[in-house]
């Protein structure tokens, strides 16, 4: 009776762990150098093919060092022969506007703030570029950018 027992919790939890991760199409960070975002730098996701709809989650891994309280960035979405059909700038706030506190989970003083992009355009992309516009040469305090794409 309790092999039994034991065995249906592990099926149990082997069927939620699948079910949870099986529905990420995507996930990728890069990585800055020198923990900075220069102004002239593309990050840029590729895909092995084109990605059918579903949530576009842009993260943003940041640090105490980062001088405002949000960051401007600028997505392009792109098909494979490069032909851009959609491209927004957007807001994502960091920190609060009061406190100061950063809205990301974290520890120490490292950060990553998740944000479900607005992508307006049904095409199916597989390249998605981010620059940000924050009129600085060398944006400091920014550690990565991920993207994250799951399914519907």
């Amino acid at each position: 009776m309790r092999i039994a027992l034991n065995l249906t919790g592990l099926l149990i939890v082997l069927l939620l762990f699948f079910q949870c991760s099986g529905n990420r199409e995507f996930e990728q960070y890069l990585g800055m150098e020198n923990i900075s975002w220069g102004l002239q730098d593309t990050i840029s996701f590729t895909m092995t093919h084109p990605l059918p709809e579903g949530v576009t989650i842009l993260a943003v891994k940041y640090n105490n060092d980062y001088p405002y309280r949000n960051l401007y960035i600028r997505y392009v979405l792109k098909d494979s022969t490069d032909h851009i059909f959609e491209s927004q700038l957007i807001n994502i706030p960091l920190f609060e506007n009061t406190s100061g506190k950063p809205l990301g989970k974290g520890y120490g003083s490292t950060y990553t703030r998740y944000d479900t992009l607005p992508l307006t355009s049904k095409v199916p992309y597989s390249k998605i570029e981010f620059l940000h516009y924050m009129r600085l040469e060398e944006l400091k305090g920014i550690e990565a950018i991920g993207l994250k794409r799951v399914n519907n």
